[in-house]
């Protein structure tokens, strides 16, 4: 046992010594695990590498890149990758760079739609959808301004391409991105209509889808409508009128309207008359979900109304080709011609279209379904009003459209609500234009109700509202006769309406004013046309006349306390006012009440000066023409010569702000134009004889010096030598000018007469050069002036506060130094002079007058007063020395 004991021992030491090849590990319940010694250690430890710059970065450095840093080439090439989502992301990136770099757009336009044609027919709706959406909002904003003309020849191929696909909703769209090219760029249809036309003939034709896709082809109609919107149609014109008056120039002349021109679309008629069954049929087609659905949805509505629509657009494409060259009255009910209208055409419309109306005869169903049959039956009374000049409809058919036209117009066929109200008044206009027609061709008892529900209309619309414009467009028609049209006499229905449209008028003007220029504009045409034709033989000349009593508050008016108003002529477009004023020459016999409306209008300071000038000439030749009695004519320049207000009053404006609103140069021209119009009247005598007294009562009002002047310019011009003035004429001018000498001596001023000596001397000889052709032509009114001019010096020291004829200053050596100023000037004109020499008596007594009073020791001159006294005085006694005779010496 001990020896077993010992050798395990040493057993043991043995293998401590070498190792164990297994040692056990007692491990506690928890503990993790160690790693195994052989176990890799995975951890990798980078420290980063920092560059300068890094390579893509440097690449686009100064490019322009969208908010995920793409630019422009990067893209345009994603927009051709196999994932859609891409492709949609690399287009809405093409919109962010194109809102935030305008430039890149316009450098590469070209390039740009190379590469987005390619997506007009993308598989995925979403890309579609989104290109549609970059092109309209970005792209064709963008480019509108360039040559389209390259831009749109890009896509067309690309389009059409897609028209024919396979896949029905890439077709629809097809038809939406070319209703966006005509948008932009309207030519396009001309230039594609044939293709164009065949592809929406094929896509409806597969009526497969029409009650399942109704979203889709609403598109497409709509963009067909907007095509076929451009097609030429049967406009009314407005014939140009030159109006020549007695050898002057024309008052007005209207342009012409014409339609547009059809060179573009002469080689789709086949197409057209193509389409228009397949579009009858189609919008038959709907007829079984409309019947058998309660209500009419928003979908059907459209497809049905823009099928209307095209079919309206395609008539009236025919129409207008039959009516080129070729008057209403010279069509038959035999129809056009075979080439450009086809009679199974007629026969279609007639069995599939005119044969159902009304649509929804009983109106029972809900206000808003009500309101949309009513829209569907006013197209559908529009193809028939178009096309019933060809069609010869059945009698039945007539009375049956006839009573709806009636019912339509005094509104009840539309709900009550107040959308039902705003629909009847947005669709009712395609009734209108055909008014005037319609009322010549039917019986008399269907006259009478359409023109009584046309005037209802007329009299009740908003004066503002398009609704009022049409129906001012279809009066005009029924007021002027055209080729095809006669006045009707008193029996006729229409005579009696006539005249409730011509009275109406003058108020409608006046209540529209200048807060609706473009109504106002309207009437007034409206006015003067009616005023070309209301000549002697015209059964409105009478209204006419008696139209001028209603348009005073047009121009202005007088109230109460003699203030002015003005009417909204004053604040219309010249347009407007041209139209007004032209409108004034055909009044046979314009009356003072008119005249005197128009004068005070003429005053106002906020008219144009062109407007005035032009009133003047349109007056002056209404006068030519015998419109206006002499007196009247000469009453109203009178007016305008005395109360026209001319700024500022001084002649010489002390501050430069009253300088630049100075008028005087525009009351100047006024002045020469009135005296050249009233030179031309006719005999010069006779004429003086008439202004004599009139310009007489005027002078003694005491009129500002502008206008006092410009008065006795007007005595000039039509005085000669010797004067045609009489005895109390010249003894009352000889107490007026007297006065008017002192007032112009004491508004112009000497001083700094060395800088302003030019000025001065030509603003002393416009209003004094009136008096010298006086003084020239009656040397006894000289010398009256020269007898009072002493007087009033004799009277100013004798009473002070005696100033008869002046308005200035009290005191003498003013009143002295005003009658040696005027002597001074009137010396300094030759003519005057050499009167003046046979009057040296007169002079030599007022310098006599003027030594006495200097002499004087009147205790009421200061020292002064005297200086002054004794300065004039020497100036006169050198002019007087000048004089043939000496004069004593004081």
């Amino acid at each position: 046992m001990a020896r077993s004991k010992a050798a395990s021992k040493k057993q043991q030491k043995q293998q401590q010594k070498r190792g164990v090849d297994f040692k056990k590990i007692k491990r506690k319940l928890g503990r993790k695990l160690p790693p195994p010694k052989n176990a890799t250690n995975t951890e990798v430890k980078s420290k980063a590498i920092v560059l300068p710059e890094q390579s893509v970065a440097s690449e686009k450095a100064g490019l322009a890149v969208s908010k995920k840093g793409l630019t422009l080439k990067e893209l345009l090439q994603q927009t051709s990758h196999h994932n859609s989502k891409v492709r949609r992301d690399a287009l809405m990136g093409l919109k962010d760079l194109f809102q935030k770099y305008p430039a890149e757009l316009r450098s590469h336009r070209y390039a740009v739609i190379e590469k987005l044609r390619e997506r007009i027919g993308d598989d995925d709706k979403v890309v579609r959808e989104t290109l549609y959406q970059l092109l309209k909002t970005v792209v064709f904003p963008g480019c509108k301004e360039d040559n389209q003309g390259p831009f749109v020849s890009l896509m067309v191929a690309y389009i059409f391409n897609a028209m024919t696909h396979l896949a029905v909703d890439v077709r629809l769209m097809a038809f939406k991105f070319f209703d966006l090219v005509v948008q932009y760029y309207p030519p396009s249809f001309s230039l594609y209509a044939d293709k164009v036309l065949q592809n929406y003939e094929d896509i409806l034709r597969k009526n497969q889808f029409y009650l399942e896709d109704k979203a889709k082809l609403r598109s497409a109609l709509a963009g067909l409508v907007r095509c076929l919107s451009l097609l030429p149609c049967n406009k009314r014109k407005v014939d140009s009128s030159e109006e020549n008056m007695a050898g002057q120039k024309i008052l007005h002349a209207f342009e012409l309207d014409m339609p547009a021109e059809s060179s573009g679309f002469s080689s789709i008629t086949k197409k057209l008359k193509d389409l228009v069954p397949v579009l009858v049929n189609c919008f038959q087609d709907f007829f079984p979900s409309v019947h058998h659905m309660p209500l009419l949805d928003a979908q059907s509505f459209d497809c049905m109304h823009s099928i209307l629509q095209s079919i309206d657009l395609v008539v009236g494409f025919f129409g207008y080709g039959i009516h080129q060259g070729k008057p209403a009255s010279q069509l038959s009910y035999e129809g056009p011609d075979e080439a450009i209208w086809d009679h199974t055409i007629s026969s279609l419309l007639l069995k599939k279209l005119f044969g159902v109306f009304p649509l929804n005869p009983t109106n029972h169903l809900s206000e808003k379904v009500d309101d949309r049959f009513f829209i569907l039956n006013i197209v559908i009374t529009e193809i028939f009003l178009r096309c019933s000049e060809w069609i010869c409809p059945p009698g039945f058919l007539l009375e049956k459209f006839l009573q709806y036209i009636e019912n339509a117009l005094l509104g009840s066929t539309c709900s009550d609500s107040r959308s039902g109200k705003a629909v009847w008044e947005k669709h009712i206009l395609l009734l209108l234009p055909f008014i005037p027609k319609l009322v010549l061709q039917v019986a008399s008892d269907w006259k009478s109700c359409l023109l009584q529900a046309f005037t209802k209309i007329f009299e009740g619309c908003n004066p503002q509202s398009s609704l009022k414009l049409a129906c001012l467009s279809a009066i005009e028609e029924m007021l002027i006769p055209g080729d095809d049209m006669v006045y009707p006499d008193a029996s006729d229905p229409l005579f009696e309406y006539q005249i409730t449209w011509i009275r109406a008028l003058p108020q409608l003007l006046i209540l529209l004013g200048d807060k609706h220029p473009s109504s106002s504009q309207v009437v007034l045409h409206l006015l003067l046309r009616l005023g070309q034709c209301a000549n002697s033989s015209s059964p409105f000349s009478r209204e006419y006349e008696n139209m001028q009593y209603s348009l005073d508050k047009f121009y202005s008016s007088c109230v109460d306390r003699g203030d002015v108003y003005y009417g909204p002529f004053i604040r219309l477009s010249w347009d407007s006012q041209e139209l007004a004023i032209c409108g004034l020459y055909y009044f046979s016999n314009l009356g003072p009440f008119l005249l005197k409306s128009i004068a005070f209008c003429c005053l106002c300071s906020e008219l144009e000066h062109l407007v005035l000038f032009r009133i003047i000439e349109v007056l002056h030749s209404a006068f030519s023409a015998g419109h206006i009695q002499i007196a009247d004519y000469i009453s109203f320049f009178m007016t305008l010569l005395s109360r026209f207000k001319v700024l500022p009053e001084n002649i010489y404006p002390d501050v430069e702000s009253d300088a630049k609103i100075s008028n005087r140069g525009t009351f100047k021209l006024l002045t020469n134009t009135v005296c050249s119009c009233l030179s031309r009247i006719g005999d010069d005598s006779l004429v003086f004889q008439i202004l004599e007294q009139v310009i007489f009562d005027q002078l003694l009002l005491k009129p500002p010096l502008d206008n006092a002047c410009a008065l006795l310019r007007v005595l000039v011009v039509l005085d000669c030598k010797p004067t045609r003035l009489s005895e109390q004429g010249i003894i009352t001018l000889s107490k007026y000018l007297s006065g008017y000498l002192f007032e112009v001596v004491h508004c112009i001023p000497e001083d700094d007469e060395e800088n302003s000596l030019p000025t001065h001397q030509q603003t002393c000889c416009y209003y004094m050069l009136p008096c010298f052709f006086l003084f020239d032509r009656s040397p006894k009114l000289l010398k009256l002036v020269l007898n009072l001019m002493g007087s009033l010096i004799t009277e100013s020291s004798s009473s002070p506060s005696s100033h008869s004829y002046t308005q200035y200053g009290n005191d003498n050596s003013n009143q002295i130094n005003a009658v040696v100023s005027a002597l001074l000037l009137m010396h300094k004109d030759t003519k005057v002079r050499k009167i003046i020499s046979s009057f040296k008596e007169e002079v030599v007594h007022i310098l006599q007058i003027i030594h006495s009073l200097q002499s004087s020791d009147s205790e009421n001159m200061n020292f002064e007063e005297r200086h002054k006294i004794q300065c004039a005085y020497s100036r006169l006694k050198l002019v007087t020395c000048m004089l043939p005779n000496e004069v004593p010496a004081s």
